[in-house]
């Protein structure tokens, strides 16, 4: 198989689903990681000419290159032959892909928010929107209390993408406080954080 090089940022909650799909998929002596320096008012031009969206992650393989996280760890996925984290099939695959979805939508939100209280000049912020975007996090983490027991198991996209949703809401909005309120997700998560994965990917400023 040809080397592939990831483009991604150490903070990305996006491109740590990547990084953490290739780790349990035992890829990463095959991917060359470059780290850009990128955001949506300082875009990099390295990462425009491969993907015109202008977002990292962006995966570069021979004649061909993937961007969104969830198109990315989907095909890396079809390169090993370890445990698939994409089930092949059946309940435990729409329970996984919904899952993805949820942590996801958590991730759009937050990046929504994070992007008018710290990126926006503060005279032009708009506190309703953030307040829009925080009380779909906060739905989404009721949901995700509510039906834990999905959570649980071996690791699938799905437990990957909420662990890093989870670990960025603890990088950028550790005031915020989720764990509040629901104890079964938060025990879930102090123990999927520690998988050599996760931990491995922690965002770094």
């Amino acid at each position: 198989m040809a080397k592939m090089k990831l483009y991604y940022s150490p903070a990305s909650p996006y491109a740590r689903k990547v990084r953490a799909v290739a780790l349990e998929a035992g890829l990463t002596k095959k991917i060359e990681m470059v780290n850009v320096v990128l955001s949506p008012i300082a875009p990099n031009a390295d990462v425009d000419k491969r993907n015109p969206i202008g977002k990292i992650p962006s995966l570069s393989i021979k004649g061909m290159e993937l961007f969104d996280s969830p198109v990315i760890c989907e095909y890396l996925d079809t390169q090993h032959r370890r445990r698939k984290l994409f089930p092949a099939k059946g309940a435990a695959r729409w329970t996984a892909l919904r899952l993805q979805a949820l942590g996801d939508g958590l991730l759009d939100a937050a990046l929504l928010a994070r992007y008018e209280t710290f990126l926006r000049p503060e005279a032009l912020r708009w506190s309703d929107w953030t307040a829009g975007q925080m009380k779909k996090i906060s739905g989404v983490l009721d949901r995700l209390e509510a039906e834990v027991k999905s959570l649980k198991g071996k690791p699938t996209i799905g437990s990957i993408t909420v662990g890093c949703a989870l670990g960025y809401l603890d990088f950028r909005f550790a005031s915020f406080g989720w764990r509040q309120g629901r104890p079964k997700l938060a025990k879930w998560f102090a123990s999927f954080a520690e998988l050599p994965s996760m931990k491995e990917t922690a965002p770094t400023a």
